[in-house]
């Protein structure tokens, strides 16, 4: 078998090259002794070429056969996921998108595709198996150590696909309608064989036990280039011409090399004893590798006069394992060269249940594994064995089981479906063995699982009618069966109102919290909201979800989701399908990166409305979803608790930190824990009594519960109704009030505007009057300091004209006193003998005042009439 978890080199579209470091599928060393040693062997092809060529080759008939090409499909789930998040537990809508373009290049190019999964591990392989589950188990601690110290996705030399990848590869090939086979043995066998029956013109694969086989040209996955569609084809026929051997030798010489069948340690001896020979036939000093190939390849040339495997030095043990490795080679219609030494054919897988279980189921098992129309169902039935590989767990985690645990309960369930509960007639149970790979798991033997019965009331069901049954009745028992290996028997009524899809998240989702003891009302809100946001976005839009960081308990958490999604394809398939297989597939049911955003938002307390990107029909749907869920734990006596996970450890924390952290946050749990737990006691016995009542009436009273349920419906569609009108006349009465207060609004506004205007208009008058007064206050002013100048003026001239009646009034009287002095003088001479004019009356007569022209004395001062005024 085939393990998820190896290195490659690839060539995507669009996508440049990327090596890897691989562990060599197959013979060992044949691959890279192949490619290094033996270049002549691998030849660059044009698969449209060659299949054009393989056309042009056909006989000529009506109905040619069209080129086909065998896949190998585990060697390809590596190839397939390109997607650039990975550790988020899988973009299952970006895979199935990326698959389709895949697949699509070839149906371009003319070439039919039929792909094959392994079915089975072979207990001959299981060594090997062991093995590389372990190591992935430490590429896996490593993970988790790089998470938790960076808080972000490791690197491409940490890579690890995504838990239940090759699983749900097939029924994507199948939903793209392409020819899918789940082989009922080794997957490599029946590849082989189909490619030689069915005349195919190559094997697509990177297992070099392609080589060995002689079958249809071995053609690389590794060296695929979509662009070109081209690879390397490994010649068989130059590689035994390069070691001197024919091809009926290439078994000896794989299983001598050491192969999944024949454990390398088993023919060291050989090969040593090889080697000497060859060092001293050869001076030269090859490389390691070529020289174990050469010194085998001689070994087996230099023996074969003798009696081939037999005449090797092998011990029985060693022998044994030596034919059947030699046996794994031979094709149907094959001889060995060997023969009485290995048998012709190898044997037919038998079947380990056969007398627990009818023919019919068998063979309808066997018939829809191989069509890859079930899941788990033919490993029980045939050998009693199931298997599941490795899964992103964190091994210092204590809150959180191995999934191996957390779905034991759903499986014994799964076995009791299919198988008896109770002993046969000779007291004899059957049991089935599980090697289920968890993080401390030394897997030395499997893990020995009874058969359990359903919880359901109906007690053990008929397998024959739950597979076969075609009346309504058995088509209810088929749900109901189903549902009850959940705990969810009471959603049988939400069939046909949700879509499958959400009523498989729904089932899984509660199991998981009545399972998970730590699991949180946080865990819960992002598990439900990534599955409806999920429905309304594209692979685009998915693939650019922002994450801030890596959360390691989100890892887990997702990858235990992705499990449960496993378990819910093996339930259906054990009830006859009463659910669309479609709907169970993660690209409807889960996004790894849409879950950690929605994980890191809920347990920051983001509200749900945000949650649910502010979708009012999304919101609805998840709170519906949410409240079935806590509804049925709370049946359970599960109370589901808050528990906000916010991020403690920044990346580049030391990790002693974190675990003293741990212990702190462990110890505070277990506080919080005993807390709930005290004053959960109160409340449970009344829980307990009243499940216990609701039960007994369930039992005796299903129509009873039937009607009730119906009524209940009715009830809440009327409560819904109810809540209408309330939420409608609530809106009315917003309405009103938003009127009201608009309204009220309104006339304040306008009140305001009035009174504004008022201001203005009463201070414009206002102003206005201010400024009348003030200019009639200067007009006042101007007025009386025109009067003061007036007045000032006219005294003035009242001075000017006095000083002038001064002046003359003191000129006149000088010429009086000159004139009366002058008449004095005279008259004195006139008195002096001698003189002439002496008498007496002259001198005594006044002078004539009309005789010198003058006016009367006060004649031009008529306008003064009174002598007192004080004017002269």
């Amino acid at each position: 078998m085939y393990p998820e978890h190896y290195w490659i080199t690839v060539q995507l579209k669009a996508y440049s090259p990327i090596s890897y470091f691989r562990a060599e599928m197959g013979v060992k060393g044949l691959q890279s002794f192949t490619e290094q040693c033996c270049q002549e062997g691998c030849m660059p092809v044009h698969l449209q070429e060659l299949a054009s060529q393989h056309v042009r080759n056909q006989p000529s008939t009506s109905d040619p056969n069209p080129p086909t090409l065998v896949v190998d499909g585990m060697a390809c789930v590596r190839q397939w996921y390109s997607c650039p998040a990975w550790v988020h537990g899988g973009q299952w809508k970006h895979f199935l998108h990326l698959l389709k373009e895949w697949v699509g290049a070839f149906t371009s190019a003319g070439i039919h595709l039929v792909f094959f999964f392994d079915g089975v591990v072979e207990e001959q392989k299981r060594a090997e198996w062991v093995k590389r589950r372990q190591r992935v188990n430490r590429d896996i601690s490593r993970l988790f150590t790089h998470v938790k110290r960076q808080g972000q996705q490791p690197g491409r030399d940490l890579f690890c696909l995504p838990s239940a990848l090759a699983t749900f590869s097939l029924f994507a090939l199948r939903s793209l309608g392409q020819q899918v086979h789940c082989s009922v043995r080794e997957a490599d066998y029946e590849i082989a064989t189909f490619a030689l029956q069915h005349n195919c013109i190559g094997i697509l694969g990177q297992d070099s036990d392609f080589l060995i086989y002689d079958s249809a040209p071995y053609l690389s996955v590794n060296q695929l280039c979509l662009d070109r569609m081209t690879t390397m084809m490994y010649s068989r026929d130059c590689l035994c011409h390069a070691l001197k051997l024919h091809m009926a030798e290439l078994p000896l010489l794989a299983c001598l090399l050491g192969n999944d069948v024949v454990p390398e340690a088993r023919m060291q001896h050989v090969r040593s004893r090889a080697l000497a020979i060859y060092r001293k036939t050869h001076q030269c000093s090859d490389p390691p590798l070529r020289e174990k190939v050469l010194a085998v390849a001689q070994l087996i040339f230099s023996s074969r006069g003798c009696l081939g495997p037999a005449g090797l030095d092998l011990s029985d043990s060693d022998r044994q394992v030596l034919q059947m490795g030699l046996q794994y080679y031979l094709l149907p219609g094959q001889q060995s060269l060997w023969e009485g030494l290995v048998s012709s054919f190898p044997p037919s897988p038998v079947c380990a249940m056969e007398r627990y279980v009818c023919p019919e189921v068998l063979q309808a098992a066997r018939e829809k594994h191989a069509r890859c129309e079930c899941f788990m169902v033919y490993n029980v039935l045939y050998n009693g064995m199931v298997e599941c590989s490795n899964t992103l767990e964190d091994k210092e985690d204590e809150d959180l089981a191995p999934q191996a645990l957390v779905f034991q309960p759903c499986r014994e369930q799964i076995y009791g479906i299919l198988l008896p509960t109770h002993p046969d007639s000779n007291g004899d149970v059957p049991t089935v063995k599980e090697w289920f790979v968890s993080p401390n798991s030394q897997l030395k033997q499997p893990n020995i699982v009874f058969p359990a019965p359903l919880t359901h009331s109906g007690g053990q069901p008929d397998l024959k009618v739950l597979w076969f049954g075609q009346d309504s009745e058995s088509s209810s028992l088929r749900l109901t069966c189903f549902l009850s290996m959940f705990g969810c028997e009471e959603l049988s009524v939400e069939q046909g109102q949700l879509e499958v899809s959400l009523l498989a998240v729904l089932c899984l989702v509660t199991y998981i919290t009545k399972q998970v003891e730590r699991l949180s009302l946080e865990d819960v809100d992002a598990y439900l909201s990534q599955a409806v946001c999920l429905r309304s976005k594209s692979p685009t839009q998915l693939r650019h979800t922002a994450v801030p960081h890596v959360d390691s308990r989100a890892i887990q958490l997702g990858s235990l989701f992705v499990r449960g999604l496993t378990h819910l394809l093996g339930a259906n398939s054990a009830c006859g399908q009463p659910l669309a297989m479609e709907g169970m597939m993660p690209w409807h049911t889960f996004d790894g990166l849409l879950f950690h955003s929605k994980y890191l938002m809920a347990h920051t307390g983001t509200p749900h409305h945000l949650l649910l990107e502010d979708n009012a029909s999304w919101l609805s749907t998840f709170v519906g979803l949410r409240e079935k869920v806590l509804e049925a734990c709370r049946r359970k006596g599960r109370i589901v608790q808050s528990i906000p996970r916010h991020r403690r450890t920044l990346p580049g924390q030391p990790v002693t930190d974190r675990l003293q952290q741990h212990r702190d946050t462990q110890q505070h749990r277990d506080t919080q824990q005993h807390r709930d737990t005290q004053q959960h006691r109160d409340t449970q016995h009344r829980d307990t009594q009243q499940h216990r009542d609701t039960q007994h009436r369930d039992t005796q009273h299903r129509d009873t519960q039937q009607h009730r349920d119906t009524q209940q419906h009715r009830d809440t569609q009327q409560h819904r109704d109810t809540q209408h009108r309330d939420t409608q006349q609530h809106r009315d009465t917003q309405h009103r009030d938003t009127q009201h207060r608009d309204t009220q609004q309104h006339r304040d506004t306008q009140q305001h505007r009035d009174t504004q205007q008022h201001r203005y208009t009463q201070q414009h008058r206002d102003t206005q009057q201010h400024r009348d007064t003030q200019q009639h206050r200067d007009t006042q002013h101007r007025d009386t300091q025109q009067h003061r100048d007036t007045q000032q003026h006219r005294d003035t001239q009242h001075r000017d004209t006095q000083h002038r009646h001064t002046q003359q009034h003191r000129d006149t009287q000088q010429h009086r006193d000159t004139q009366q002095h002058r008449y004095t003088q005279q008259h004195r001479d006139t008195q002096q003998p001698g003189g002439a004019h002496s008498s007496p009356r002259a001198r005594s007569r006044p002078p004539n005042r009309q005789r010198y022209q003058l006016a009367p004395r006060w004649s031009q001062y008529n306008h003064f009439q009174d002598p007192g005024s004080g004017l002269p």
